[in-house]
């Protein structure tokens, strides 16, 4: 067993603060997702072209790299708008800073997830609704998020558990999370491996619970579903 030689309540509350900011990132980036996939979807090319070069960019940069330039750059520019309009200058914090950094990273692979999702639902069913004098929110409601979220559900899954593996690159920017916490033991015991291999052990323990809930979620999106003989 591990002797955490007493920084093993430090360590649980960094992993409750890493989760904490994994689940907040991860309603941010199904929001972002969202308005990405019906801006690629969208007949306006303005926002299809905007939503490519927001999926293209965040793809295409190491996620390390974009929560820096996120996380500096969107300092200056909060601090930037604030001296315009005369306001005193704002310290965006480190969780809020990482929140929105994991939000919008992550908001490009949802993005794609959910225009295949979409895109996966029959158009013909879509059009029926319609002709039956179905309105554009009871189509989206009761045809479209139904079959889309059994569709997207294994997707939102993968990107669910890169986000939170992707959570301990916040301690970059100060966050004081559990893989600061387990840096800041090793430092002070002079043992890493005892503190970086407990790390390991939670995010192992989080990615398998999070899958077995996944499988039960996907298992609850096929209910109903007609199997093959």
């Amino acid at each position: 067993m591990l002797d955490l030689q007493g920084y093993g309540p430090s360590i649980l509350e960094g992993a409750v603060l890493t989760l904490r900011a994994a689940l907040a990132g991860l309603l941010l980036s199904i929001l972002f997702g969202l308005l990405g996939a019906l801006a690629k979807l969208s007949s306006s090319v303005p926002l299809r072209v905007l939503a490519g070069a927001y999926t293209t960019l965040i793809r295409g940069v190491p996620d390390l790299v974009l929560m820096l330039l996120v996380f500096f750059g969107g300092q200056m520019l909060v601090n930037d708008l604030t001296a315009r309009m005369g306001w005193e200058h704002v310290d965006v914090g480190p969780f809020a800073a990482g929140v929105l950094t994991l939000g919008f990273i992550y908001g490009a692979y949802m993005a794609e997830t959910f225009r295949g999702a979409i895109l996966a639902v029959p158009a013909g069913q879509l059009e029926a609704a319609r002709a039956f004098g179905m309105g554009p929110f009871l189509v989206l409601r009761r045809i479209l998020l139904p079959q889309m979220l059994r569709h997207a559900l294994p997707g939102v899954g993968n990107n669910w558990l890169v986000l939170l593996k992707a959570t301990a690159l916040l301690s970059v920017i100060g966050l004081d999370d559990m893989v600061r916490k387990a840096a800041l033991a090793a430092g002070a015991t002079r043992q890493p491996f005892t503190f970086y291999f407990a790390v390991a052990l939670v995010f192992l323990a989080l990615t398998t619970v999070s899958t077995l809930l996944l499988a039960a979620a996907e298992r609850w999106a096929r209910r109903g579903e007609a199997r093959p003989a």
